[in-house]
């Protein structure tokens, strides 16, 4: 049934986002849990029916008489961060055997045990498997040919009537990208799913515990005893009961079993394989474990597919860059360079209008809308600096809605130097999609008991006014179309004087050597007066003594280095509009590492991937980098020196700047200016900051939009 999206107010349900998920106080009746004390190894708690599978005497027992192994020496022979501890498995007196996994909490170990393989996988046959899945994802030819293939991989490993390949979009909803199932099944392929369904704690966990399965969706929790350690941290435990509200959701799809596998690309949760059966169906510790790894190695895959894609994209456009410059650069004015180029600069960001509108008229080619709404779009792109893109022109500009079946999506790129506009159209691009069920309807009323969604039957919105999504690289080669555009005026410019130097040669001299002179002087001035307040804090600092006020005086002086760093990237780049953020940081790095000695400098490492940003949010991320070193230096390593990590990434529309030492880790927080200055950066950048044990040491993570909302 196609539909217009319903915009019926109904109340928030993000009270999903808050159901403590990892402290459910219960497991799945599958399995069993025993919660030792991490000091003596005693059992203080457990869950399951321990006295009937395990022993009647569990409660205050030794773990490793219990488990009939040294626990002791197992955990003690574990070196560095693990996930889990595996233990050789347990035949209980009955006969069963229970494969072991032992957890670290703050206080406790937590060992889960659950039901082994009828016939477990050997070593060898796993390594021969997951190689020969590994062969046909590095065959795939796409990205889409890929999630094809991981459907049916891991279907042949799990054994479920369905696998499916769950991407989340930028909004954090999802879309089935893949499906591999048994004939009898309704397929969900290419349904979205909204982001509500999966809920924000859900996500974080993904990422932590990247396999889990429900062997049935019919049971009755086995509660933590005593109910004293109910509120323990479940949040590795692969047997944990899951939400009543998820149970209620996989019955209503008609689930009776179900798994998950986490992809994890750099370190971020890209989407999951997501497996129902029609009847129980138990997954066993050694396939959900060999699941994972295979689903590693498929994150590889998908970041070299879409590494490969954006390469491939990027190719694409310099080469049309290269076909375009000749014809801006040659003889003639800016009318003529745009008669011989307009077809192609249209072609180049794959538009279906291009116009050009200066101070003589409108020209256009392609779908446009009308002169006079072009003349207005001017003005209103000439009233900043920056080009304006968009998918969805009517929501910036409500008065040309009328106009999306000619222009849904617009880069619009002001040239200054000619007072001229140029603009790329993409027309209205109407999307059918189909969602499992209604995703408009599911609002509860306050004091209703929130419940999943009840229908996923196929449910098509349509979805208008908007074009085709245009990409970070297209917008990045608008960025050099403008420098280009701006190299062509000059060489005009300079054909111009070279004109009338034949006439007045002196005069041109004079006129170019004082301009030179004065753009010199200029910085010389703005340097001179950055170096000597530079210098007088240095003075100060040295004038002061060991202290906190020399302490203040060097981190000042740190401080300015980074506006001094963004002074000479403005005044020897014509782009200033954006940057890339990866040569600032390390420029700005270099600065640091002058400034707090050759000791330090020596223990400074960088990891920086290209991103595009705006320059006033690179700014602030300079500066967040260098309070993020500066307390490194100061609180890590207690007056000694040690290695300090910077590293930038990016996924998707988001960056994410990690500073990491290997210190003594967080020891609380000094609510200096350095403290303030840094979280009202966070702040500007619409950003979040967290800190997390780096074991050793801390581990700083700013995680931010690229661009301004």
């Amino acid at each position: 049934m196609a539909s217009q999206r319903l915009m019926d107010a109904v109340v928030d349900t993000t009270a999903c986002d808050r159901e403590p998920i990892h402290i459910p106080g219960a497991i799945q009746p599958h399995g069993l849990l025993l919660i030792a004390d991490v000091q003596s190894l005693s059992v203080v708690a457990g869950a399951g029916a321990l006295e009937e599978r395990l022993s009647p005497a569990w409660l205050g027992a030794d773990l490793s008489d219990l488990l009939d192994q040294d626990v002791a020496a197992l955990i003690g022979d574990s070196a560095g961060p693990v996930g889990a501890i595996v233990a050789q498995p347990v035949v209980t007196a009955g006969g069963e055997r229970l494969d072991v996994a032992i957890h670290r909490s703050d206080r406790h170990w937590l060992v889960e045990l659950e039901p082994s393989a009828e016939q477990p996988l050997g070593a060898a046959a796993v390594v021969s498997r997951l190689d020969g899945f590994a062969v046909t994802f590095e065959r795939a030819s796409d990205l889409d040919a890929l999630c094809a293939r991981a459907a049916s991989a891991f279907r042949q490993l799990t054994g479920f009537d369905r696998v499916m390949v769950y991407r989340f979009l930028d909004d954090d909803a999802g879309r089935v990208v893949a499906e591999d199932r048994d004939p009898k099944l309704g397929t969900f392929l290419n349904h979205h799913f909204p982001a509500s369904d999966i809920p924000r704690q859900a996500r974080a966990l993904y990422i932590r515990n990247r396999a889990r399965a429900i062997p049935t969706v019919d049971y009755t929790p086995a509660p933590i005893r005593p109910a004293d350690y109910a509120g323990l941290d479940l949040s590795d435990i692969g047997i944990r009961s899951v939400s009543p509200i998820h149970l209620r959701y996989m019955v209503n799809m008609g689930v009776q079993a179900s798994a998950s596998i986490s992809i994890v690309k750099d370190g971020l949760l890209w989407g999951l394989i997501a497996c129902h059966h029609d009847t129980p169906k138990l997954l066993p510790p050694d396939v959900r474990a060999s699941a994972a790894t295979l689903a590693s190695g498929l994150a590889r895959q998908i970041r070299a597919k879409e590494e490969a894609e954006t390469y491939r994209e990027r190719l694409r456009l310099r080469a049309a860059e290269d076909a375009v410059l000749p014809k801006l650069a040659g003889d003639g004015g800016m009318a003529d360079a745009m008669r011989r180029s307009r077809d192609d600069l249209m072609r180049m960001l794959d538009a279906d209008g291009f116009a050009w509108v200066h101070r003589g008229g409108v020209d256009c080619t392609g779908h446009c809308p009308p002169a006079d709404l072009l003349r207005t779009l001017s003005a209103w792109v000439q009233g900043g600096v920056e080009p304006v893109m968009t998918r969805e022109l009517g929501r910036l500009r409500p008065d040309l809605v009328d106009h999306a079946g000619s222009a849904s999506g617009m880069i619009a790129m002001p040239l200054a130097d000619d007072g001229a506009t140029l603009m790329w159209f993409r027309i209205e691009q109407v999307e059918e999609v189909e969602w499992a069920g209604n995703p408009h309807k599911q609002g509860v009323t306050p004091g209703e008991q929130l419940t999943p969604r009840a229908s996923f039957e196929t449910w098509t919105e349509q979805v208008r006014g908007r074009s085709r999504r245009w990409t970070m690289e297209e917008m990045e080669a608008a960025h050099r179309l403008r420098r280009a555009f701006h190299d062509a005026h000059r060489s005009r410019q300079l054909r111009d004087l070279n004109a009338q130097l034949m006439r007045t040669l002196a005069d041109k001299d004079a006129a170019l050597a004082q301009k030179d002179l004065l753009m010199k002087e200029v910085d010389h001035r703005v340097q001179n007066s950055l170096q000597l307040v530079s210098a007088f804090l240095a003075m100060q600092a040295r004038a002061a003594g060991p202290g906190e006020v020399a302490e203040q005086l060097t981190e000042a002086q740190a401080r300015l280095s980074a506006v001094a760093l963004v002074h000479r990237r403005l005044y020897r780049d014509d782009q200033i509009g954006s940057v890339d953020l990866s040569r600032y940081l390390e420029e700005l790095a270099g600065d640091m590492k002058a400034s707090i000695g050759d000791e330090w400098a020596s223990r400074m490492h960088t990891d920086l991937a290209p991103v595009l940003i705006p320059t006033d949010r690179a700014v602030a991320v300079g500066l967040v980098m260098t309070e993020l070193v500066i307390n490194a230096t100061k609180y890590a390593y207690d007056g000694g020196v040690g290695p300090i990590a910077i590293i930038l990434e990016q996924h998707r529309n988001r960056l994410r700047l990690i500073v990491a030492d290997e210190g003594r880790g967080k020891s609380g927080d000094k609510a200096g200016f350095g403290s303030r200055m840094m979280g009202a950066m966070v702040g500007k950048l619409d950003g979040e900051i967290a800190f997390v044990d780096n074991a050793p040491g801390l581990r700083a993570i700013l995680t931010a939009p690229i661009a301004a909302g």
